[in-house]
């Protein structure tokens, strides 16, 4: 059974004019060692979580605006916001928000009649939507929004002739360049940049795109995230990115390793608005995390996960669960687009390599029966730049486990990825939820005040290959458990209890049923 929207009602839940608040008792466990024996004890501990109900007016601002996921994203929202079908030879398309696991997945919200319900995802809280973002950002090339689509060559030729005139009028903010962190092919395209190499006015002049776009589109909250190219890894060096305040001063003094998206993170930050990494570089340096913190301004990265890593992240999961043991994984892929370009360089690589490589990392750390402390299974990832199939890319994967007895089971899979489609609804997820977390508050504990998540906003893990996490926190890629935790989260926000599918009531003994299922006060 599927129904649009729905309402909670129980004791702790009340769903305000301004806001939805939620008793919630949180369950879990905690271990500890009592001698030779280790002890688990289950602990409960009531939340209070209070959801503003007003949705502001958001904006997005993407840095990379004119790439292949700027274009797409932007030409997406237009084609949704304004009901524009096109034709292709299978015929008639209408837009849609397939791939956001927000816009296009349900939740269960409980049975009828021993039929489930299902209801969007979306409608669980008052929540944005795309429609209504604004889009703005900065690009290195000054290709307007119209010619950056035309040149990605994602979207379908009809839907981009009608486009065109929506989008020609849209022209990215000069960006920064700083061309040791980027693969030098990029050069030729660096035609929309910021004069000089004085940094600290570079982020002056970033700090001042975000409150003018602000203030010219009357927006409430501005959301900027990183859609631009993959960087190298910037070096930490001790007085230069180790602090906030060394990084402060490191840009004041212009210093080599502050990179282009450290930089746009550190204007977000010290102008409160929420920045999200979505390429694989070392964005959120210590300063640049100690920064978010003593701002309490959200935070989130790092590289968007749409297709081999995604696949990745699901598979690793369902081999070690199933008490198979992964020996070597091998991921090889080849694209076509600015993406594959930049990524041809070895120092850009290095960044997707490491981001990539991690994915397994806690699924094989969580079972000691299958792999010793210290061993790993062999993990390839190869990655190169073939200009003919262009935002299509091909991953192929081979998967080698030992089996029962000492066989072995070889998976092979070949995975086409229309690269920016997949990404674009990640996009929209991450502004979706990052926006949504800047509502809700929680107090627990001897707390007399509400507060809001930690900075490092880890909810975003669903979307993201190597997700940031606060300091001391466990690192989760399996897949299914990270859009679990964003369910779950949901449903604590109006006082329902996880969905752990242990479903006691259809287990019931006939002989016993009927007195079972009389509630006993």
């Amino acid at each position: 059974m599927f129904v649009e929207s729905f309402e909670v009602s129980a004791p702790g839940v009340v769903y305000g004019e301004e806001c939805i608040d939620a008793e919630y008792l949180y369950e879990s466990s905690e271990v500890e060692i009592v001698g030779t024996k280790v002890v688990t004890m289950p602990r409960v501990q009531k939340w209070a979580l209070r959801t503003r109900n007003r949705v502001p007016k958001v904006g997005v601002m993407l840095v990379g605006w004119g790439g292949n996921n700027g274009a797409t994203v932007t030409g997406a929202v237009i084609a949704n916001r304004e009901g524009i079908t096109w034709r292709t030879k299978n015929g008639v398309v209408h837009p849609n928000y397939y791939g956001s696991v927000l816009m296009s997945s349900t939740v269960c919200v409980g049975s009828y009649r021993g039929e489930d319900v299902f209801t969007p995802m979306h409608k669980v809280l008052p929540m944005l939507h795309p429609n209504d973002l604004v889009i703005g950002g900065w690009d290195i090339n000054n290709a307007n929004l119209a010619e950056a689509m035309h040149r990605a060559k994602v979207l379908d030729y009809d839907l981009q002739r009608q486009l065109d005139p929506l989008m020609s009028k849209m022209r990215p903010l000069p960006s920064v360049y700083y061309p040791q962190f980027i693969a030098a092919n990029q050069e030729e395209r660096a035609n929309n940049v910021l004069p000089g190499s004085d940094k600290q006015v570079h982020l002056e002049q970033l700090r001042s795109d975000i409150r003018n776009f602000k203030a010219n589109n009357e927006l409430d909250t501005v959301i900027v995230l990183w859609t631009a190219n993959t960087e190298r890894y910037a070096d930490l060096i001790t007085g230069v990115n180790d602090t906030a305040e060394n990084l402060l001063k490191a840009i004041q003094a212009s210093a080599d390793e502050i990179a282009p998206s450290t930089l746009f993170a550190v204007a977000s930050i010290l102008e409160g608005c929420p920045y999200i990494n979505g390429s694989p570089q070392n964005t959120f340096v210590p300063g640049c995390i100690e920064l978010a913190e003593q701002h309490n301004v959200f935070i989130g990265g790092d590289d968007f996960k749409s297709g081999q890593t995604k696949l990745k992240s699901v598979l690793a999961d369902f081999l070690v669960q199933a008490g198979l043991k992964p020996t070597g994984i091998v991921s090889y892929n080849h694209l076509g687009n600015n993406d594959g370009k930049n990524l041809s360089a070895p120092e850009q690589f290095r960044s997707k390599e490491i981001s990539k490589s991690s994915v397994v990392d806690d699924v094989v750390e969580s079972n000691r029966i299958l792999y010793q402390p210290g061993e790993h299974p062999d993990h390839v990832i190869v990655i190169k730049y073939v200009p003919t199939v262009g935002d299509s890319k091909r991953a192929m994967d081979e998967y080698t486990s030992e089996i029962f007895m000492g066989g072995t089971n070889t998976m092979v899979i070949h995975n086409t990825c229309e690269d920016s489609l997949l990404a674009s609804p990640l996009i929209i997820d991450l502004v979706m939820l990052c926006e949504l977390s800047t509502r809700i508050t929680y107090k627990t504990g001897a707390m007399r005040d509400y507060d809001s998540f930690h900075p490092v906003l880890s909810i975003l893990s669903y979307m993201l290959k190597a997700p940031l996490v606060p300091p001391g926190t466990p690192v989760v890629n399996a897949l299914s458990k990270q859009r679990q935790c964003i369910e779950n989260l949901l449903r604590a926000c109006v006082g329902m209890a996880p969905d752990n599918n242990l479903r006691l009531e259809h287990k019931l003994n006939p002989r016993s049923a009927d007195a079972a299922r009389k509630l006993k006060v």
